[in-house]
């Protein structure tokens, strides 16, 4: 049959989504995987904001449609939680929008931005929608290769030199998924300067804002001089207040790039569930302390598969950052691609990791492991992994 769109033929396999078919065929036999490859929160999101969502939802007003933008009650509340923690002033009117998470919320803005034959600079490796959202778009993706000897976290001053025509868009988004990379102010306001002097847009995806460990401090991109100048930055509900799959995010910034994705999203979607919004301007107003032990949650897990990968031999650096270890193969199996070492993982230890090479090529080479089960189920994996690997 070839009767499908050139879009869709630009997709390749969804790598990532392989490895959990298979994970869920061997649970279907029987076998106990531990499930380490998709960042997904196996914490329960707090009660307040379960218990909020209940009491909206006997309302009858809000089980009609709700508008594409967000209530505006909810675009206030997330100008007031970036006034709060990064003392960065937003309009709710006009530079915040909520969206059905950042996947829904990065794809349309690429199609109100990219129009075909457009260049998109995107890290590489990095999360997956940030590449194929602007190939949907009908764009051409431009990597920029983010190595291990730099930390991850590429050279402003390198990027997109030489590279004609000028690049549109700039997306990127740290502390980092996959690698737990961090970064400073100081790079942002680097980013700034550059996407002035280039005419791009910068679109920062702020997933992982609270999931921060050892003293470090995610600062927002719209603390930086002039940024909303050139602009914008999502920030997700789904990890620092385990919502993942509430589907409710933000938009934030430039009030021309804000307005391009309503009117983009005006014509795809009626908004996200009343309740939904409602929950989840309970759930901004959370007290830090909250949002701090899901973080040290995250910290004590990271600890106990890093240290216990370490004790058995497989070298894996701390991140400080994220809800994910980055591991580079252990030297007596990098002959093996990493789907093929994941593939082995599965099948010898029982557990599931993703290969770098699902966020792109530069993740060649590497595992992500998320951390999400508990500290037992971390150390069996270790356990498991030990017999596969190191026998």
């Amino acid at each position: 049959m070839n009767t499908f769109s050139k879009r869709l033929n630009r997709l390749p396999p969804y790598m990532l989504g392989k490895l959990k078919q298979l994970t869920y065929e061997r649970r279907q036999q029987g076998v106990d995987v531990i499930d380490l490859g998709m960042g997904n929160p196996n914490q329960p999101t707090p009660k307040h904001i379960v218990d909020k969502l209940c009491e909206a939802a006997q309302e009858e007003r809000h089980h009609r449609y709700s508008v594409s933008r967000g209530i505006f009650n909810l675009r206030r509340e997330i100008a007031w939680h970036y006034e709060r923690r990064f003392g960065v002033q937003i309009d709710p009117e006009h530079e915040a929008i909520a969206v059905i998470g950042t996947k829904e919320g990065i794809s349309h803005l690429a199609l109100a931005l990219i129009d075909e034959g457009d260049l998109a600079l995107v890290p590489n490796p990095t999360f997956p929608i940030h590449i194929y959202s602007i190939v949907l778009a009908g764009g051409s993706v431009v990597s920029i290769p983010l190595r291990e000897e730099n930390d991850f976290v590429p050279s402003v001053a390198e990027i997109a030199q030489d590279i004609w025509p000028r690049p549109k868009v700039l997306i990127l988004s740290f502390p980092h998924n996959p690698t737990g990379a961090v970064i400073d102010l100081s790079f942002f306001e680097e980013v700034v300067d550059f996407a002035k002097k280039q005419d791009m847009i910068v679109i920062h995806d702020l997933a992982y804002a609270d999931i921060v460990f050892d003293g470090y401090k995610a600062p927002s991109f719209l603390q930086a001089k002039g940024a909303k100048d050139v602009g914008v930055e999502f920030l997700s509900l789904s990890k620092s207040y385990n919502m993942a799959g509430w589907r409710c995010g933000f938009a934030v910034g430039n009030r021309d790039i804000i307005e391009a994705l309503a009117r983009i999203k005006g014509y795809y979607d009626y908004g996200i569930f009343a309740p939904i919004q409602v929950a989840s301007i309970m759930a901004l107003r959370t007290p830090t302390d909250i949002v701090e032990e899901n973080s040290d949650i995250y910290r004590n897990r990271r600890d106990i598969l890093v240290d216990g990968l370490n004790r058995i031999g497989w070298d894996v650096p701390k991140p400080k950052a994220t809800m994910f270890v980055w591991a580079p193969i252990p030297e007596s199996h990098r002959h093996l691609s990493s789907m093929d070492f994941a593939m082995k993982l599965l099948d010898e230890a029982e557990v599931c990791v993703s290969p770098g090479a699902g966020f792109g090529h530069n993740g060649e080479g590497y595992v992500r492991i998320a951390l999400v089960e508990n500290d037992d189920r971390l150390r069996q994996a270790v356990r498991q992994i030990r017999r596969a690997l190191f026998r």
